[in-house]
């Protein structure tokens, strides 16, 4: 059985805390996030720690989400959450302008994806793109939408790949 809502939340320093009835806002230096408790689970804020308060044998199911959720709310408004996507191939190219990022995939077209609000994106080179948000949900899903568009294939690799990604590679058809 796991434990993860009996481990608190560290908040740093600037990361503020308030509790409204069921609604939770965080604010920290890069904005300001809310999400919504369960019933039966609060949240006790104690000198730069939060702790999940939960009745063990009725909401035991969703307390180590909300404190996964509330630990993914401090990180994003204090760090932010960021992925990287690789492109591998010949002629695969991205830029990033402004709220778009425009790709070169080999198809007919070129294929611009218009990032949500709250993201943003940069490309350190022409093969790299970094998603930045707060919200880790976002920017996971920006991240998998990018990626839809080539996924990695394994027989030479090609397509757009997250950095940590490793794609196994299979061996060509043999005559």
């Amino acid at each position: 059985m796991s434990r993860v809502a009996n481990s608190p939340v560290s908040l740093p320093k600037g990361v503020e805390v308030n509790i409204n009835g069921s609604s939770v806002s965080v604010k920290g230096g890069k904005g300001t996030m809310e999400m919504t408790l369960t019933d039966g689970i609060s949240i006790d804020v104690n000198e730069g720690v939060a702790q999940i308060i939960y009745d063990f044998d009725t909401n035991r199911a969703m307390a180590g989400t909300t404190r996964a959720l509330l630990n993914n709310l401090v990180v994003g408004v204090s760090d932010g959450w960021e992925k990287k996507l690789v492109l591998n191939g010949v002629g695969y190219r991205a830029k990033a302008s402004g709220k778009t990022v425009n790709l070169s995939l080999g198809l007919s077209h070129p294929v611009d994806y218009e990032l949500p609000e709250g993201l943003s994106a940069e490309t350190p080179t022409q093969t790299e793109i970094v998603i930045r948000g707060t919200d880790k949900q976002a920017v996971g899903q920006a991240a998998a939408e990018i990626r839809s568009f080539r996924p990695p294939e394994p027989y030479k690799g090609k397509g757009i790949r997250y950095a940590d990604e490793y794609v196994r590679r299979k061996e060509a058809k043999k005559k």
